[in-house]
């Protein structure tokens, strides 16, 4: 084999595997606010009110999440259901890393954050619902904790919930 063809297979490789191979990475896709991008994307500087950073990916590479809240049968809570393209849960104990399209989701009551769900379905307790109108957001997180984003804001989606029953007696 000569030179320009040994030369040509390792930086073939690089090119495929860019963080798999010694001598290949620099390390600017593991740091916050690295110019390179990783199939899994890039974290930024900005972060969510817990302080987890979002991770940007393209508009095309991004999961999406919607969501559907509804009283459920017993009317003793809320049955929530999301709907997901381009994302899988992932199972407990996954290790802390950043796969494209996986992860959890993280579900707020009125920004206060009440489950993470590995699952399409979740039941909120009525008593987490106080009397009045209220938003129920799911926000998808990678596996390592980051915020999935595209252009800056992160994938999340957002329903209005409305509890009319009667208000909790004062203590």
């Amino acid at each position: 084999m000569s030179w320009t063809r040994r030369t040509s297979a390792v930086l073939a490789v690089c090119l495929l595997v860019p963080t798999a191979v010694a001598g290949c990475d620099d390390g600017a896709a593991r740091e916050p606010g690295g110019g390179q991008s990783s199939p899994a994307g890039r974290l930024l500087d900005d972060t969510d009110e817990a302080g987890r950073p979002y991770r940007e990916v393209r508009d095309e590479e991004a999961p999406e999440v919607g969501i559907e809240v509804q009283p459920d049968t017993s009317g003793a809570g809320w049955d929530v259901r999301l709907t997901l393209r381009g994302f899988r849960f992932s199972p407990a104990g996954t290790a802390p890393e950043a796969s494209p399209g996986r992860g959890v989701a993280r579900l707020f009551l009125d920004g206060r954050p009440v489950a993470q769900l590995r699952g399409p379905e979740h039941r909120l307790a009525a008593g987490l619902v106080p009397r009045g109108t209220h938003q129920v957001t799911a926000r998808l997180y990678a596996d390592d904790g980051s915020v999935w984003a595209v252009d800056g804001e992160p994938v999340e989606s957002t329903a209005d919930l409305t509890a009319s029953g009667s208000e909790p007696a004062p203590r």
